[in-house]
């Protein structure tokens, strides 16, 4: 086993709730009395640009929510989405912290999110405090599980495949890391994260 260098790490699922997932968006849009299967059947295809990087967050919503005339503001949903973002796992935050005091390893994270609901959440979670820079679908205009974005991460971190760790919730997106030459770990709980990591040597 080569020796790991860089760590990828996931943002929701792992670290923090997800941005804007459909369980999210049933308990905020009712509160705006927007009718959620309406919204639903428009979400899809504006979120594949968001989540992208292809349109902004103020253009995504004008095609789910403001296509029509609305008593509230986009100020105000948006607000409203942005409070949905919560630590999810304080444990893995612990782990997290560990890495970043050691200084042995390059952090950095490899998420699907909207531009700017990733910065939104580095800044209020204090993210640049533990990674060193961040590749996220809404810098790299592709999301995992597709190659693309496996490839970006590599080449601008300088990394070599075999000398680095992905961390991730979702077991189609380690299975396309390590088709690209990554090791990873298929994230269930922390403790269970803390006991992979040692098994790839890595101080937890």
């Amino acid at each position: 086993m080569a020796e790991i260098k860089t760590i990828f790490w996931d943002i929701g699922g792992v670290l923090l709730t997800n941005g804007w997932d459909e369980q999210q968006r049933a308990r905020v849009l009712p509160t705006f009395g927007l009718d959620v299967a309406e919204y639903e059947s428009r979400h899809e295809a504006a979120n594949y640009k968001w989540e992208r990087g292809l349109c902004t967050a103020r253009e995504y919503f004008d095609q789910t929510v403001f296509y029509q005339p609305r008593n509230f503001t986009f100020e105000q949903l948006w607000s409203a989405v942005q409070a949905q973002s919560i630590v999810l796992h304080p444990g893995c935050f612990e782990i997290l912290d560990s890495q970043a005091a050691y200084g042995i390893y390059v952090l950095a994270t490899l998420n699907n999110e909207s531009r700017e609901l990733n910065a939104v959440r580095i800044e209020k979670f204090g993210l640049r405090d533990y990674f060193e820079f961040f590749i996220c679908s809404g810098y790299i205009n592709e999301m995992k599980p597709h190659p693309d974005i496996f490839r970006a991460a590599l080449e601008i971190g300088g990394c070599v495949p075999q000398q680095t760790l992905f961390i991730d919730d979702r077991e189609s997106n380690t299975t396309a890391a390590i088709a690209a030459g990554m090791n990873a770990i298929h994230f269930e709980s922390p403790a269970q994260l803390k006991a992979a990591l040692t098994n790839f040597g890595i101080q937890t």
